[in-house]
């Protein structure tokens, strides 16, 4: 099998580290869902959900239909696919089919639904998505009452699965006055399925930020995305997990996720000389470079150019002029051993020396989700132990 020019590996032991470290914050009764949406944000579906599978997870939520398709390719008959976001219309009876439950966030779906269910003859299994707030999805307070009313009268048919909504910023503080009205708005709305005697199967509100710092949050379930890939959602999060538990600094998340390739070429540039497309780097000194196959086709981003690392032989080699589509360069002058096919890591650890996917972000004011959920699926995606 021909070889692409860079690979990732995902560490099993890590993963299971995180998930039950969060299932610990979230307690045994709530379940956890595993957002696996952008290519498992960047992690790669295929590869993700059996390891997810292997550390305790059948819960997946995803994006869209196709995403759901992938999930459902890749994970085992007992667990459950989620779809949170696009369902187009005639994919619809596809999901009833195969027992995916998706959200519902306007009233003219449920009957779209129920015809599909009926025709079928399977009943629909929907969450309905509530407007709290964000202003994205939701469905609006005054058509409430009659989606209700709906699916009540039609519960042969369509399952009221769950009643959820999307919080707009958990991950900072400064956001807290609009999540506390959030979580009344939805108080409301669950009031309202009690007072007309029909409630949800499942209550989830809650995302990485949330699950991790409100526990007032966790009720049924736990959309988790970020949180299970190892990264704390934000430093705001990541410091009222020290206070709750006395620290000083804690690595309870643990990173699956490492990004290598090889040296593809090495060589001697004259002081003076001009290093890739334009004047961007000149050698100031005799210099040794190294050749990366990769670029920002690749998914590695070009605002790095002349001030990003990659690690040769454990040790740090900065960038050097502009990154290409598919190449860019790397001054190895102070690393003498290093050699054509050598190991190359971008994202991760090598000898007592580590690249972070933020030492990107810092860099690039991209978001760790955004880089990672930027890597191309053609990228092999290996299982380590």
């Amino acid at each position: 099998m021909v070889k692409h020019s860079s690979r990732i590996e995902l560490k099993q032991s890590a993963l299971k580290a995180n998930v039950n470290f969060i299932k610990k914050k979230i307690g045994k009764k709530a379940i956890l869902s595993s957002v696996v949406k952008a290519n498992a944000y960047g992690h790669g579906i295929e590869s993700f959900v059996p390891m997810a599978e292997k550390a305790g997870v059948h819960h997946f939520s995803v994006a869209s239909s196709f995403e759901a398709e992938e999930v459902l390719n890749a994970c085992h008959e007992k667990s459950t696919i989620m779809i949170m976001g696009i369902i187009y219309e005639e994919d619809i009876p596809w999901a009833i089919e195969n027992n995916i439950e998706f959200f519902v966030y306007n009233y003219d779906r449920l009957p779209i639904a129920l015809a599909a269910a009926k025709k079928i003859g399977k009943a629909a299994k929907v969450h309905i998505e509530v407007e709290t707030g964000a202003n994205r999805t939701g469905m609006p307070a005054d058509e409430f009452p009659k989606a209700i009313n709906f699916l009540k009268k039609n519960k042969e048919h369509i399952v009221f699965q769950g009643l959820c909504t999307h919080f707009g910023g958990a991950e900072s503080l400064s956001n807290q006055f609009k999540i506390d009205r959030q979580k009344s708005k939805y108080k409301e709305f669950l009031k309202q399925c009690k007072d007309k005697k029909y409630e949800p199967n499942i209550r989830h509100i809650a995302c990485s930020a949330a699950a991790l710092a409100m526990p007032d949050t966790v009720y049924d379930l736990v959309r988790v995305g970020v949180a299970q890939y190892g990264f704390w959602p934000s430093p705001d999060i990541y410091y009222h997990h020290l206070q709750e538990t006395d620290k000083k600094s804690d690595g309870a998340l643990k990173r699956i996720f490492s990004w290598k390739t090889d040296i593809m070429d090495i060589r001697e540039v004259p002081e003076g000389d001009f290093i890739g497309y334009g004047t961007a780097f000149q050698a100031s000194h005799k210099m040794k470079i190294a050749v990366m196959p990769l670029g920002y086709s690749n998914g590695y981003p070009r605002a790095l150019s002349n001030r990003g690392y990659v690690l040769i032989g454990g040790k740090k080699a900065p960038i050097v002029g502009l990154i290409n589509m598919n190449l860019f360069m790397v001054d190895i002058t102070h690393i003498p051993q290093a050699k054509v096919g050598d190991e190359v890591v971008l994202i991760g650890r090598q000898k007592n020396n580590v690249i972070n996917v933020s030492s990107f972000t810092n860099s690039t004011q991209l978001l760790n989700n955004e880089m990672l959920s930027r890597l191309p699926s053609a990228i092999p995606r290996t299982i380590v132990r």
